[in-house]
């Protein structure tokens, strides 16, 4: 059983229609709207790559929970990005196995390449340097994602490979 969704001025002001309606399908199998909180997070970081503190507020509303509470579910995860981020996300993970077998090397020399530092956006918007404590793929390391496509085994000499990769392929 479908029910309607009310309008919530707020959101309908802050939140596009094509949020709403990706939201609203997540709302109508859920127990109670809350419930999909973080998939309503993902939705909004997919339409707009980050989640703005106005988005979060109206998010919050239309919840109908607190901007305090869903703040609190955005910050625990690390791939809901709360400031602006570029069109490609590139996570390096620095667990300890990736840190043992050289991911300060990959690190700095993407820091070089792109120009940033980590927790920086490139000029052209095009890239983020961010750290990452895992990517579950220890037996891989060092380990390295570029948007949704991770990147196992990585050395310095196969980033120049990855990024070049990446230049033709639509931003995740």
């Amino acid at each position: 059983m479908s029910e309607q969704i009310p309008a919530v001025n707020l959101a309908n002001t802050v939140l596009s229609d094509a949020e709403l309606a990706d939201i609203n399908a997540e709302i109508a199998h859920a127990p109670y709207r809350a419930a999909v909180a973080i998939d309503a997070l993902k939705i909004v970081q997919a339409h707009r790559r980050w989640v703005s503190d106005e988005a979060l507020a109206a998010l919050a509303d239309y919840l109908q929970m607190s901007a305090a509470e869903l703040d609190s579910i955005a910050t625990f995860y690390n791939l809901i990005f709360r400031r602006p981020v570029g069109e490609n996300v590139i996570l390096v993970c620095n667990s300890v196995t990736c840190w043992i077998k050289g991911c300060d090397g990959i690190r700095q020399a993407l820091s070089e390449r792109l120009g940033i530092r980590e927790g920086e956006t490139t000029a052209d918007d095009r890239y983020t340097l961010l750290p990452v404590t895992c990517l579950g793929a220890c037996d891989k390391a060092p380990v390295l994602m570029v948007g949704n496509e991770k990147f196992e085994d990585v050395t310095v000499e196969g980033l120049a490979g990855i990024l070049e990769r990446r230049e033709g392929a639509t931003p995740a």
